[in-house]
């Protein structure tokens, strides 16, 4: 048993020591995308969550690839962006995101050479890195995407709140549900940024499809704050809100250890339906983050990284380029 113990110990400490070693190759990189405000980082490398969460899960090692995939870009390396982001994607899927975000600006930009050779390098070196696993343990290999297929509604997420809260959600096949309302979300996103009256920043677009992702998913882990930290610290840089949004996500952590808690120890646990509304607050800590984002999108003067004149600091290829006005303007000129 001291054995056993010891050694979980060892692992425990090797294990954070290369966690917080990703965590600051991401604060690097998210300094150095930054562009004229590097302090912005600070909102990455200070947040509750990374103590909170920083160590629950693998988390920082797609969270540390995304940011560095998002500085290539903003160098203008689509093809080390591409690799990064295949090599983030293989370690979790979300960073996949970031190519929708690019061909949203693409589109609104009418430029495609970048985000091309991005999505060819992604897809590349996902197919590296999985391709041997797959050929020699494909049963072990398939296991993750067969869970996220058959499982139902799981802790943290916003349908397991309606289903605690008496709405029944079960009636409706979880797969379809989570797939239809992420793919409407996503849709809503791409007609703002093509609606909007000035070309959005790449971040604040792949925030708010991140965003979408979480918040639809069959579960909501706790370290998926990590995986918006980076983001919300490019996207929406005010301390104010950040606070405001972590508060949310600080209280869903202890009542997620509460409910979860029942299984142990049911005298002092969490019942189904306080967790249910710490979900719900958690929820409306993304949502309020969101909805700033989307402001920001559609009223430009309000984003706090714009007041100095800057355009896009991530855009890379983006950043500066004439704004062909979008859907909105396009079909003003075409009514004309």
């Amino acid at each position: 048993t001291g054995d056993v113990k010891a050694r979980t110990i060892e692992y425990y400490a090797l294990s954070s020591l290369l966690l917080y070693a990703l965590l600051l190759l991401a604060i690097w990189a998210t300094v150095q995308s930054a562009g004229r405000r590097p302090w912005d980082a600070l909102i990455l490398a200070a947040a509750p969550s990374i103590a909170l969460v920083g160590t629950l899960n693998w988390d920082l090692l797609p969270v540390a690839l995304l940011a560095l995939a998002i500085l290539a870009w903003s160098r203008e390396r689509p093809w080390l962006c591409g690799v990064l982001i295949g090599l983030g994607a293989a370690a979790k899927l979300y960073p996949f995101l970031l190519l929708v975000a690019l061909f949203v600006l693409a589109v609104r930009t009418r430029r495609f050479s970048g985000f091309t050779r991005a999505t060819l390098g992604a897809i590349g070196a996902w197919v590296a890195v999985n391709l041997p696993f797959a050929w020699l343990y494909p049963e072990g290999w398939r296991a993750f995407y067969e869970l996220s297929r058959d499982r139902g509604f799981d802790f943290g997420s916003v349908w397991l709140s309606l289903r605690f809260l008496g709405v029944p959600v079960d009636k409706v096949d979880s797969s379809q549900a989570v797939a239809g309302s992420f793919g409407l979300l996503v849709l809503g996103v791409i007609a703002l940024s093509l609606f909007a009256p000035r070309r959005p920043r790449l971040v604040q677009v792949l925030l708010l499809i991140v965003m979408a992702f979480v918040l639809t998913n069959k579960v909501y882990s706790p370290q998926y704050a990590l995986w918006l930290l980076p983001l919300v610290a490019l996207a929406r840089p005010r301390w104010r809100d950040v606070l405001i949004w972590q508060t949310g996500q600080a209280l869903y952590y202890v009542g997620v250890w509460l409910w979860l808690n029942k299984f142990t120890e049911a005298d002092r646990s969490l019942d189904d339906r306080s967790y249910a509304i710490l979900i719900l607050i958690q929820v409306a800590s993304d949502v309020f983050i969101a909805g700033l984002v989307i402001r920001d999108i559609w009223k430009p003067e309000h984003d706090p990284v714009r007041m100095d004149g800057s355009d896009d600091p991530q855009g890379g290829e983006f950043d500066g380029l004439p704004d062909h006005g979008g859907v909105r303007k396009t079909v003003v000129e075409v009514a004309r």
